[in-house]
């Protein structure tokens, strides 16, 4: 009698994930919870980690169908998969976008451009360990720090390395206020990191509703493989700036961009599946992303350090990092330092110009990425 019930237990046991549960799901598990971690105690990015933290601990739970053809997961997935997302992100991103403080100081758009040598670098790293171009071309978009569009120009380069690209890029943007402090403290002295930039000049409304057109114009003539995404950026601005359909911009800023969010958090931590995910080829791309970002900081502090010398002492350096694309995340990054060391010294708005000049920078090295390994 003793020996069926054990048997009849054992039995159990085996039609449950537990008989599958190997340390690859507790070490991708243990990960989600330090994902969730960083997300509740030291408020990284709540809005990416959480989610994308839950649904990699769900992924490594043996059992669940969750992942598989016809789950719920599966289908976020596909929305990734089929480019569906990103430009919808890029819709909510313009809606919430005040590209005034760009426009009112083009001169910091140079920095835009400067702060994305951490992409060529680590293409560059990525080849010498045996990537492919095309491969190396999709892990150096990660240092543009822009979520969806290294989704999107991995899907055309590298598809079977989204995963892998999809994490560092989205774990990184959320690690942002950890990264690129010491590298910005490092390359400034604390007397340029005081200095205090002078108010920019009030934008028009006609300047902002006309800017949205000239841009949308200009990808589609030159960059049109990444045009998708700036001309959804670019109508998701002038339903903010008409002011005259508020509640189409008010429902891409906020309710539709919530939804976006959720799915595709929920998609990239799907893809955490331990027999996917711990390789050797996913540490080279976690370590070159973060060499990535690191340099794009490097070069757009030293490229803001130069302009500061050209303009007599007029610029903060740290602006120069928020470079990247990722808006507001690097802005607020530069903007956090420099109350460190003035508190009286706002450098948000200061900060927002090369922020946002940084996600056409990602645009156009993505664009030209494509275009070179022959992708329309």
């Amino acid at each position: 009698m003793q020996e069926q019930i054990s048997s009849l237990l054992w039995s159990l046991a085996e039609q449950t994930g537990l008989a599958q549960l190997w340390w690859g799901n507790v070490v991708m598990i243990l990960v989600g919870a330090g994902l969730i971690y960083l997300a509740l105690a030291k408020k990284y990015e709540p809005f990416l980690l959480l989610g994308i933290g839950f649904s990699c601990i769900v992924a490594n739970v043996p059992g669940s169908d969750l992942t598989q053809p016809g789950g719920l997961f599966y289908y976020a997935y596909r929305g990734v998969e089929l480019v569906i997302l990103p430009p919808l992100i890029f819709l909510g991103v313009g809606a919430m976008t005040d590209f005034g403080p760009m426009i009112a100081n083009p001169s910091l758009m140079i920095l835009g451009a400067a702060a994305h040598l951490g992409i060529f670098i680590a293409i560059i790293g990525a080849k010498a360990l045996g990537f492919t171009l095309s491969e190396a071309g999709a892990i150096g978009i990660i240092g543009g720090a822009d979520g969806p569009m290294a989704i999107f120009v991995t899907m055309k380069l590298a598809p079977h390395l989204l995963p892998q690209i999809a994490v560092a890029a989205y774990s990184y943007m959320a690690l942002m206020p950890l990264i690129q402090p010491p590298v910005m403290k490092l390359l400034t002295t604390k007397e340029e990191r005081q200095i205090m930039m002078t108010q920019t000049r009030q934008v028009t409304r006609l300047e902002k509703i006309v800017f949205p057109f000239v841009i949308a114009i200009i990808v589609n003539l030159l960059l049109p493989p990444v045009a998708p995404l700036i001309t959804m950026l670019m109508l998701g601005n002038l339903l903010r700036e008409v002011l005259l359909v508020d509640r189409l911009a008010q429902t891409a800023a906020n309710e539709m961009m919530n939804v976006v969010t959720i799915t595709l958090t929920v998609a990239i931590g799907s893809t955490m599946a331990a027999d996917k995910f711990l390789n050797i080829k996913t540490l080279e791309i976690i370590v070159l992303g973060l060499i990535a970002f690191m340099g794009g900081t490097a070069s757009g502090v030293i490229a803001a350090r130069i302009m500061n010398w050209f303009s007599g002492g007029k610029i903060n350096p740290l602006v120069g990092s928020a470079g990247i694309a990722s808006v507001p995340i690097a802005a607020r990054v530069s903007h956090v330092v420099a109350l460190k060391e003035n508190p009286y010294n706002f450098l948000i708005m200061h900060a927002m110009g090369p922020n946002l000049a940084g996600v056409f920078g990602t645009a156009i090295s993505g664009g030209i990425l494509l275009a070179l390994l022959g992708v329309k």
